[in-house]
């Protein structure tokens, strides 16, 4: 146990807070049974990158009592399948391991996965769990001697031994049934409506470009239904020289004609899967129906997709009134603003949550696209992405023209991005610690299991850890989550993510370490689901209460400490004041803000103006966001344009940095202009500002922007007086117009190769209905 900087037996150098813990070395006599306190020779080096893992603290307080006091929310933010940015050199791509003789190891009595903060005793032979204590025996295949530090020598070969991330081959004890391909099904509503909008053209046009890049190939699946009074089938039988299609007009008793064909093999089938999508947009272009039948679609769908799973894309236009899961427009005017608003933002029947259930034990995985031009009731059509971990996505009033490019990009991005099928999620905690709830689209299978029939690139989930017991018995705590899923190559994967975390005695030291963007991304996730089960009031109360509270105990300072029961004489009583106006500590500063932010965002704000649609929408958004998407959704980014410098909009010479996510955006680092606080003095009548929140943007306009930049953007000296559905925003042709579009473009790059493209909304000064939004 002895170290070779001088540090107590066992200590990590500086261990925080806890120097006057009783230090034990590894394998010190009488560890086998549970001491009173375990101090581990922890490597805190060893971190999960920031993009997969974010603590909402740096250290875990060591009782209840503290977590209690110091007021920190403590929990994470998880992005499994996080990409990797462009930019940055050092980050490494996730080790993959396959596993020897041995199989993956893994503790006998919790299951947790060997990893690399586990205490390795007897020379190697055996090793205590980090999560349970359990000690287990190595199996001879995977044993190695340990060095003088009690560490394993061969962990810097083994992945699983030497980072925060890793990659399992599982083997085939992992599989309920041989990895299946991937498919893909599209769901259509092909009413008159949307005809008219042209979101059949749209939905066309973005499959087509997509089906080359479709995860999986040469094995993907894919097939068609449309629906509006009645449901349409269509075989795509490889060698038919068209599509054809069947129609079932009864809805009670659905008949699926020739199973076989309706799902296909996208290669052999590709020319008539080419005609389908062609044909799509005028087939149906004399369609009179008004209605559509969603609920007897899916379940004829399922019928097809049942055996396999994959992803479901559901486009929908109008309230579905037909069959099963009919739905009635309930708004009501009299309870907006009231406590009993989220009446409205609760589902209205169980039929789409026990329907997406049973989705989900089948391992189909729901996209949901939504182009309302009424009352749609997006919150009980929202169970069927929410419990299957799809997506939503709500178009209102879409309009080819405007609306196309960004659904478009929204829909291939969807399809084309990293998906991992088949999957369970479970996520572990130290005895002491217990994970307590969890954020995010998923169904809860017994306890602790996420079901996710799909993961992508983009699912984020969320969890609290709090304290299970009144003491952490340990000088560390460690998080272990898995990922169990199939790969888009058909192979079995076990994605495990390890952080140990130090606890600390001291609340000062516990409040210096929290990470202000995560506490405010779960502040939101946690206010979401209080927002659900009581109202949007207690909502807003916990999210003021819980930001008052932090700032109010990291001005406190640390407790006076007992003396062997007695506490220590008390300060001059005068101090009660000071901490008022103590400044806040830096890492909380913005704290204040976000909150502010979030309270006023669509999902939370009071008043009577938002409809049901839009807020169910805007909940669903933020409670499946990451970190830096959830910080920009809720306190957006204004950015100064009339005066930007010569370089914005260009390219960036500055080396990366850590900072760079606020000064530079896309891979091709694009310069961005200066951002404003948001206050409304910033905004100047000669100026023209863009404000992005990741979901919409907003060009802002004032009465007397200069007529030259006008001129550049718009081709025109003034927008006064001017009808602005018909003002079109140039992209290209002049300096200025290139670097405003190369800086709306690169704030949609983000880490992926499936960029999205942005809707633009000018406000004009002066337009009262967007000015509010603005």
């Amino acid at each position: 146990g002895h170290r070779p900087d001088g540090g107590a037996p066992g200590m990590m150098p500086g261990a925080p807070g806890m120097s006057s813990a009783p230090g034990m070395a590894p394998g010190a006599p009488g560890m086998s049974s549970s001491p009173e306190y375990f101090q581990e020779n922890i490597d805190y080096s060893i971190k999960v990158p920031s993009r997969i893992l974010r603590l909402t603290s740096q250290y875990i307080p060591a009782s209840a009592t503290l977590a209690n006091s110091t007021k920190v929310p403590l929990g994470a933010v998880i992005r499994p399948l996080a990409p990797m940015s462009e930019n940055d050199e050092e980050e490494e791509d996730v080790k993959v391991v396959q596993p020897g003789a041995a199989g993956i190891v893994r503790c006998k009595r919790c299951r947790t996965y060997i990893n690399a903060f586990v205490t390795w005793l007897e020379t190697g032979r055996r090793w205590r769990c980090n999560i349970c204590a359990q000690l287990n025996e190595c199996p001879a295949p995977y044993f190695c001697h340990l060095d003088e530090e009690g560490r394993r020598r061969d962990r810097d070969q083994r992945p699983e031994l030497s980072d925060g991330i890793v990659e399992f081959i599982a083997p085939s004890e992992y599989m309920v049934r041989p990895p299946q391909p991937p498919s893909y099904f599209f769901v259509i509503d092909v009413s008159a409506t949307s005809v008219k909008s042209g979101m059949l053209k749209s939905v066309a046009a973005a499959i087509s470009t997509s089906l080359d890049d479709l995860p999986g190939a040469p094995r993907t699946q894919v097939g068609f239904l449309t629906y509006d009074e009645s449901v349409h089938y269509y075989s795509l039988k490889s060698g038919l020289a068209n599509p054809q299609m069947l129609v079932v007009a009864d809805l009670v008793e659905l008949f699926v004609p020739a199973p076989d064909d309706l799902l296909v093999n996208l290669q052999e089938s590709r020319e008539v899967v080419d005609i389908f999508l062609q044909n799509l947009p005028s087939m149906f272009e004399n369609n009179n129906n008004e209605a559509a039948c969603l609920g007897p679609a899916l379940k004829a769908a399922f019928t097809v997709t049942k055996h396999i799973g994959g992803k479901m894309c559901v486009f929908q236009s109008v309230l579905p009134t037909l069959g099963d899961g009919a739905l009635t427009p309930r708004e009501n005017n009299q309870i907006m603003g009231t406590p009993d608003e989220v009446k409205l933002l609760r589902p209205s029947v169980n039929w789409y949550k026990d329907t997406a259930i049973e989705f989900s034990r089948a391992q189909i995985s729901l996209d949901m696209f939504l182009f309302p031009r009424a009352y749609i009731d997006v919150a009980s059509l929202s169970e069927l992405p929410k419990v299957t971990a799809g997506t939503l996505h709500t178009y209102p009033g879409f309009n080819h023209e405007v609306d196309g490019p960004r659904f478009e990009s929204e829909l291939s991005r969807a399809l084309t991005q990293t998906t991992a099928f088949e999957a369970v999620m479970r996520i572990r905690c130290t005895r002491g610690m217990r994970i307590n709830n969890f954020y995010g689209n998923f169904f809860v299978r017994g306890t602790d299991l996420l079901a996710l029939p799909n993961c992508t690139s983009d699912s984020v989930f969320a969890f609290d850890l709090v304290h299970d017991e009144p003491n952490v018995t340990s000088s560390v705590v460690t998080v272990q989550s898995a990922l169990l899923y199939t790969s888009s190559e058909g192979e079995r994967r076990i994605r495990v993510v390890t952080q140990a975390i130090p606890v600390s005695t001291v609340g000062s030291e516990v409040i210096q370490s929290v990470d202000s963007d995560t506490v405010a991304a779960l502040l939101a996730k946690q206010a979401l689901d209080i927002s659900m089960k009581s109202n949007l009031d207690n909502a807003r109360v916990k999210l003021q209460q819980v930001c008052a509270d932090l700032i109010r105990a990291s001005k406190e300072g640390d407790k006076p400490r007992t003396v062997s029961g007695y506490a220590a004489p008390p300060m001059q009583q005068h101090h009660q004041s000071d901490d008022e106006n103590k400044p806040i500590p830096e890492n909380l500063k913005l704290l204040p803000l976000y909150t502010l932010g979030l309270m006023k965002n669509v999902a939370f704000r009071g008043g009577t103006d938002v409809h049901p649609d839009e807020r169910v929408h805007a909940m669903h958004r933020l409670l499946n966001m990451s970190v830096t998407d959830s910080k920009h959704f809720v306190y957006p980014r204004m950015f100064s344009l009339h005066d930007m410098c010569a370089s914005a909009g260009l390219p960036s010479n500055s080396e990366p940095s850590s900072e760079d996510d606020e000064i530079v955006a896309g891979p091709d680092r694009i310069e961005l202009p200066r951002v404003l606080n948001l206050t409304i003095d910033r905004l100047t009548s000669d100026g023209i500002f863009l404000l992005d929140n990741g979901v919409d943007m907003y060009l802002w306009v004032g009465r007397s922007s200069d007529p030259a930049l006008l001129n550049s953007l718009f081709g025109t000296n003034s927008l006064e007086g001017i009808d602005m559905s018909q003002v079109k925003l140039f992209t290209s042709g002049n300096d200025f117009a290139s670097r405003l579009n190369a800086i709306v473009t690169s704030l949609r790059e983000n880490d992926t190769q499936q960029s999205l493209v942005a809707k633009v909304i000018i406000v004009r000064e002066g337009d009262h209905g967007l000015e509010s939004r603005f």
